[in-house]
């Protein structure tokens, strides 16, 4: 199933809750305009290379379009168009002023140098700035982006049209970013699988946890459990996977990461498993927070978590969910798990439209109030309409979504 698809089926789901009729999921399903822009660069050697960057812009019903910049060799449209979907649907479910967008170009970062990265981003914004802007379309970092590819969008946006902060979120502090927006997502999801499992009575240093992918959401997850007394047994990269049924030194494995380009490769704080098996661990918590697919109907009858928290965008394909959920396994849905990011983006947007810097404490109290209101919103609705919690996330979505297109009317 593609990408798409999936968001469909999500989507078709909660649907049917509501009693949607087939001209509304239509209209609240097609992406409102789709980019394709050609971007063409000298590579280092000397050679011509030509590349397709895409920004599909869903729904802005609610406010500016809002979503990442995914440079990853896999990017292509469908993944894009589901990916602006979900962002729709994220925006929404913690009531944020936005709509969902997101872009990409088929791009390995790590393959390129400095210089090539920075023309490519330049040049992408060269074919797209008159469809981005403060009230119009944010982008931020996503998969092989980051704060410095922020500021090189900033700055060549603001060639065209004068200062704009705002453009983009995810700057460099030093570029007019929000203190804690790197922690952001991953606080999130820490936060909110400390509010799941309390829900289900267990106490934090007896919830065993199994974190795959540890780049910037599972770092800062395992950091936020781990301060708390939850009991890290598992982490992995694409580089090494490691278990440690006695608990792993989460910030050993931070400093070790840092100090090797990010990568866990080498770390020696438990036994070697592979990513399979760190799926397949009996856990009480499994945070997938690498890429998405991970979960799918191969192997969830070998998914022993009672809880599975989605850090990543996308990480269990439809049939997966739909096994999980009759077995009574909690899920809590990436457009909710991960929502911390946006939320800290948004705040990033405010500072940047009043330019008034806000500090570290006040971005942590706004990101922990708006994360725990929407989790409590979703929880009481999933029991209310004995649904799980993802359909129930859906279903508070797409009312606001579908409530704020009534409201403005289509002509």
């Amino acid at each position: 199933m593609k990408a798409f698809e999936a968001t469909k089926f999500f989507f078709d789901q909660a649907a049917d809750q509501l009693d949607l009729n087939k001209n509304v999921r239509k209209l609240l399903l097609t992406p409102q305009r789709e980019v394709q822009a050609q971007v063409a660069i000298e590579m280092d050697d000397g050679q011509l290379n030509t590349l397709v960057g895409y920004r599909v812009q869903h729904n802005n019903a609610r406010g500016p379009y809002k979503g990442g910049l995914r440079y990853h060799p896999h990017v292509d449209l469908d993944e894009v168009r589901a990916l602006a979907s979900l962002m729709t649907w994220k925006t929404a479910v913690v009531n944020l002023p936005y709509g969902g967008a997101k872009g990409g170009i088929a791009i390995d970062p790590r393959q390129l140098s400095r210089r090539e990265l920075e023309f490519i981003t330049r040049k992408f914004v060269d074919q797209i700035h008159t469809f981005i802007g403060p009230d119009i379309d944010i982008p931020a970092p996503d998969m092989g982006t980051t704060a410095e590819v922020m500021a090189w969008i900033m700055n060549q946006y603001s060639k065209y049209h004068g200062f704009s902060p705002g453009v983009v979120t995810s700057k460099p502090v030093e570029h007019y970013g929000l203190p804690g927006r790197e922690e952001a997502t991953g606080r999130g999801v820490g936060l909110l699988t400390h509010k799941v499992t309390g829900r289900l009575g267990h106490k934090a240093n007896e919830t065993r946890v199994a974190i795959q992918g540890f780049g910037n959401v599972g770092t800062h997850a395992a950091k936020f459990l781990c301060q708390i007394g939850y009991k890290i047994v598992a982490i992995s990269d694409h580089t090494l996977a490691v278990y440690n049924n006695d608990g792993i030194d989460v910030n050993e494995a931070m400093r070790h990461a840092y100090a090797n380009d990010r990568m866990l490769k080498g770390f020696k704080g438990g036994d070697n498993i592979t990513n399979e098996e760190l799926l397949a661990l009996d856990v009480d918590v499994l945070i997938p927070a690498a890429i998405g697919g991970v979960i799918t109907e191969e192997n969830v009858d070998s998914i022993k978590a009672k809880v599975i928290v989605e850090g990543a965008n996308g990480p269990t394909f439809p049939l997966a969910d739909v096994k999980l959920a009759e077995r009574g396994t909690i899920v809590l849905p990436d457009i909710l798990a991960n929502a911390g990011g946006v939320s800290a983006s948004y705040f990033e947007w405010v500072q940047n439209r009043q330019h008034y810097i806000w500090k570290m404490d006040r971005v942590r109290q706004e990101l922990d109030s708006v994360m725990t209101k929407a989790f409590d919103e979703v929880w009481y609705h999933a029991q209310e309409h004995k649904v799980s919690l993802r359909i129930a996330a859906f279903m508070i979505a797409i009312e606001r979504v579908k409530y704020a297109t009534a409201l403005v009317g289509i002509n």
